[in-house]
């Protein structure tokens, strides 16, 4: 999923309060955040290069298919492309608002 020119980082980001898009929650998808804060500084989304879904069978054995990923490649201000991501479901308590992560990141030139 990654290109030779993006580092892999796989760190939470923290979404600004107030910035998601309620467009996307009307349509059953998270808010993607508008703004965040990811390693101390705040990034401004502006503009999205593509989106899609990754699934994965059910944990328990059930033979039914889950969503689990909605991923974003997205253009940022401070300048940069990212990969990130938002869990349907937390893997445990300790992560539970843990939604929202940083896949990657590549100088947006």
């Amino acid at each position: 999923m990654c290109d030779a020119a993006e580092e892999f980082v796989s760190e939470q980001l923290r979404p600004v309060a107030g910035t998601a898009d309620t467009g996307g929650m009307s349509r059953g998808e998270p808010g993607l955040p508008g703004r965040f804060r990811w390693r101390g500084e705040e990034y401004a989304v502006v503009g999205m290069l593509r989106k899609w879904k990754t699934s994965g069978p059910c944990h328990h054995g059930s033979p039914e298919i889950y969503l689990r990923r909605h991923w974003y490649e997205i253009r940022t201000e401070p300048p940069l492309i990212m990969k990130v991501y938002c869990r349907r479901q937390a893997p445990s308590a300790k992560l539970c608002k843990a939604r929202w992560w940083v896949y990657s990141v590549r100088p947006n030139k």
